[in-house]
């Protein structure tokens, strides 16, 4: 009786164990059909599995065809199966995916593993069993949040999706689709992005070693990251290899070599704050997005500047670029300590709290706080909480203690700087140095900033006279001189230098007399200076005012260039522009850039020749002679140094005869100047930065014909202009009856359109005419 309510207790255990089982395989099937039937989401079809369609960066390259950047969201260019070596692809199967060429596109046991484990256990990090098809179908189409059921729902897609992959695809398109997609650790997507970043080569030059880091990573990027954890990515790798190894992809004494090795990156970040000309590049992505938007409206398309994969050709010099960040960080980096112990305990970012205060109220975690609608005090203490905080300065990043406040203050010291190098002939930028640091100071001093331009300015108010008929040799007398009709102006000379001698027109540019340029201004006329700068390329709006002789018009560096390059192309004036052509992800050309060039000269061919001779004059014998005695350059150069009011900005143009070269360095806050003008003068703050990057060119054996380029000989006649002496002390009875220790006050004529052009005057009309005139200097 015992025996048989036992067989009949077991008989009912089995009867529920075999209805359970099949309840469970019944609740197992429908939860697979409700996955395949779409109920939790949508899956890609057939059809869309054929086009598959993935995001690609838009690369940046120079003219030389180098890669000097990318814009992205993904971080993704694709390679062929031809360009992946053998040794990565067995890399990728001995460790992901051992039965690749066996299957379906589902290992079925590894799957209901997971299933199993996931369902029955709730074991969300069952994980694992996913073949290199189901992968490719996650880096896809995305995991979606089912709450508990995320995980077998996920899994139970992706097998739907591989089988249906591997129908529409060969193993050799499967490997690739994956390499291409696959996400390797700092938002690098895709194997050739992953080997140009890590190891600055192509996916087709990686080595043995090189391709197990990369696979390697896939377990997971951040934490196989070989820039970040060097010592785990080493282990990861030799994981790889004793797998290649273990599926005989290895011999055991080539696992051996291999594991041996060190790891050696070459690591290239492509983010728009690091890299080569981020400043460039930024103010690039404002005019591609304009482009776009034209182009996509008028051809009815939707391409993105981060995901179609475009390719941008532009006319940046990748090795000058190189040169001229360098230059500027050497110089700027000097000048900055000597900056800050002019001004020692006392500085302005640390003691004007007006300054202060501004700057902070600009900062984004001033304005959060606002946001969060805080008191005053409560933002307060928040501004002056420290903390761990990373700081740049010219030594490299360090994490320090520290506020925001102090974070602010620390910002403030810093001289800013640009430069801005173009072909005369055509317009087209060579090099864009917009700052000293894109990720801390953003702000793009090439296109974005306007500031004084000093006596940059010169030349255009010198070249107008020309073209009224004055001559290089006409002289003029250094005496200041106050207008009544404005406001009883008077123009100084830097420093407050007295020049008592008149001094040919040649000899007061190169000297940049202030008091002498205001004169050549009245007699070159207001109206007609200004025009000639709006026709040699001056879009900003110039005052009508005398002062516009000592450059306190405002305007940004491409407007300078446009002007300068009138002086060097035959008086035509090249806009400056920097994309050559654009291309879609197949090669199909898009859009071609041209130069903009005038197609009449501003100023005659004589004149022009002439402001080059009284250029050269400035690095000869003037303000910019430093170029010769103390950097050593003997290269055909012409130029002009600048420096505004109160030292606040420094300015050097230098014209050869096939670049013309740009630097400005000043303050982000105008509040803010250099103490003194031996060290704020344009002469001395970006002049050298100039220099600098000429010795660099000079040393390069790929830019001698830009370097030692030989302007063309003047004419004879021009010659003639030229010979005169520099200057000549005033006539005996002006010593007498001229008081030179006090400016003469007159009225400056502003209607100057009747001014004849000057004729040779005697000694008693000098002394008459004396006062007609009036002067100043730069540096």
């Amino acid at each position: 009786m015992v025996s048989r309510k036992k067989k009949n207790s077991w008989k009912r255990w089995i009867k529920w164990i075999g209805f359970s089982a099949v309840l469970g395989l019944l609740a197992l099937f429908s939860f697979y059909l409700s996955v395949r039937w779409e109920i939790w989401e949508p899956l890609p079809s057939s059809e869309q599995l054929a086009d598959i369609k993935q995001s690609q960066a838009t690369e940046v390259y120079a003219r030389g065809g180098e890669l000097i950047g990318k814009y992205f969201i993904f971080d993704r260019q694709p390679v062929t199966f031809e360009e992946i070596p053998k040794h990565l692809i067995e890399a990728l199967i001995a460790t992901e995916d051992a039965r690749f060429y066996e299957h379906n596109g589902v290992d079925r046991r590894s799957l209901l593993r997971v299933i199993f484990k996931s369902i029955l256990m709730g074991d969300e990090s069952a994980g694992g069993g996913s073949t290199l098809s189901q992968q490719l179908i996650k880096n896809l189409y995305p995991r979606k949040d089912h709450g508990i059921f995320s995980m077998p729902v996920s899994k139970i897609k992706e097998a739907i999706c591989a089988t249906r992959l591997e129908k529409l695809y060969s193993k050799e398109e499967i490997i690739t689709l994956y390499l291409n997609t696959v996400p390797f650790g700092d938002n690098t997507y895709g194997v050739e992005s992953a080997a140009e970043k890590f190891f600055g080569k192509r996916t087709e030059d990686l080595t043995l070693e090189e391709s197990a880091v990369i696979v390697g990573m896939l377990k997971a990027s951040h934490s196989y990251n070989p820039r970040l954890f060097p010592e785990r990515s080493v282990s990861r790798r030799n994981t790889v290899l004793a797998q290649m190894e273990r599926y005989g992809y290895l011999m055991n004494e080539q696992r051996q070599i291999a594991s041996k090795k060190p790891l050696k990156l070459s690591y290239k970040s492509f983010s728009h704050e690091d890299g080569l000309a981020p400043y460039f590049r930024a103010s690039l992505q404002k005019k591609l997005e304009k482009w776009l938007k034209e182009y996509n409206k008028e051809n009815n398309t939707d391409l993105n500047l981060f995901t179609s994969g475009l390719k941008i050709y532009t006319t940046l010099d990748y090795n000058l670029q190189q040169m001229a960040e360098e230059a500027l960080a050497e110089h700027l980096s000097s000048l900055q300590d000597e900056f800050e112990d002019s001004y020692g305990r006392r500085a302005p970012w640390l003691m004007n709290n007006t300054i202060i205060q501004d700057a902070v109220r600009k900062s984004d975690y001033y304005k959060k706080l606002k946001a969060q609608k805080l008191t005053e005090k409560q933002i307060e203490d928040s501004l002056k909480l420290k903390r761990p905080m990373e700081l740049w300065d010219w030594d490299g990043s360090r994490v320090v203690q520290a506020s925001h406040l102090d974070s602010v203050k620390h910002y403030l010291k810093f001289l800013q700087g640009g430069a801005l190098s173009v072909d005369p002939f055509t317009g087209a930028v060579r090099t864009w140095v917009g700052g000293i640091n894109f990720e801390h100071f953003q702000y793009d001093h090439v296109s974005m900033a306007k500031r004084q331009v000093g006596s940059t300015f010169k030349p255009i108010v010198y070249a107008a006279a020309l073209e009224k008929g004055a001559k290089p040799c006409d002289y003029y007398s250094g005496q200041q001189v106050t207008y009544a009709n404005y406001d009883n102006w008077t123009a100084t000379n830097s420093g407050g230098e007295s020049y008592d001698l008149n001094y040919a027109m040649k000899t007061a540019l190169s000297k940049s007399i202030n008091t002498v340029a205001v004169k050549v201004m009245e007699d070159a006329g207001i109206p007609e200076i200004i025009d000639l700068a709006h026709r040699m390329g001056i879009e900003s709006d110039i005052p009508y005012v005398p002062s516009i002789a000592l450059g306190t018009a405002e305007m940004n560096m491409l407007e300078l260039a446009k002007a300068y390059t009138s002086f060097i192309n035959f008086g035509k004036p090249a806009k400056p522009y920097f994309i050559q052509k654009i291309e879609d992800n197949k090669g199909k050309e898009l859009a071609q850039f041209k130069p903009e060039v005038a197609e009449t000269p501003v100023f005659s061919e004589e004149n022009r020749q002439a402001m080059i001779e009284m250029m050269k004059g400035t690095v000869a014998e003037g303000t910019a002679q430093r170029l010769r005695w103390k950097y050593g350059l003997s290269n055909d150069i012409a130029g002009k140094t600048g420096t505004t009011q109160d030292n606040k900005d420094g300015w050097f143009v230098a014209l050869t005869p096939r670049l013309i070269t740009i630097t400005w360095v000043g303050s982000d806050d105008h509040r803010i100047g250099f103490r003194t003008t031996a060290m704020g003068q344009g002469a001395n703050s970006a002049l050298p930065i100039y220099a600098l990057f000429q010795q660099k060119m000079n040393r390069s054996t790929d830019h001698q014909s830009i370097a030692y380029a030989r302007f063309s000989p003047p004419s004879t006649r021009v010659l003639n202009l030229m010979n005169c002496a520099p200057e000549k002390e005033a006539g005996f009875l002006r010593r007498i009856f001229v008081n030179t220790d006090k400016p003469k006050t007159t009225r400056l004529e502003i209607d100057s359109t009747a001014v004849e052009t000057p004729k040779k005057e005697g000694l008693f009309k000098k002394i008459g005419n004396i006062f007609k005139k009036k002067n100043k200097k730069d540096n």
